[in-house]
């Protein structure tokens, strides 16, 4: 999750959270997580695994285009 923190520290836009699912069970059940990483954007896109720089700007992205098309 280190891709996470940079973009965060790159833009205040962004705010990147790690939380450690043992230490916190009712939010990792909120979120559904069972593998990790798990990744949360905005409630709305999820996915579990590293993924490289590139797809996960792209998965980013996609909230801030669906964010777009709900307005």
């Amino acid at each position: 999750m280190q891709f996470a923190h940079k973009l965060a520290f790159l833009s205040d836009k962004i705010n990147a959270d790690v939380i450690d699912a043992t230490e916190f069970v009712t939010t990792a059940q909120k979120y559904n997580v069972y593998g990790v990483p798990k990744v949360v954007i905005n409630e709305t896109i999820t996915f579990e695994g590293a993924l490289p720089e590139e797809p996960f700007i792209e998965q980013v992205l996609a909230v801030e285009k669906l964010k777009r098309e709900i307005l």
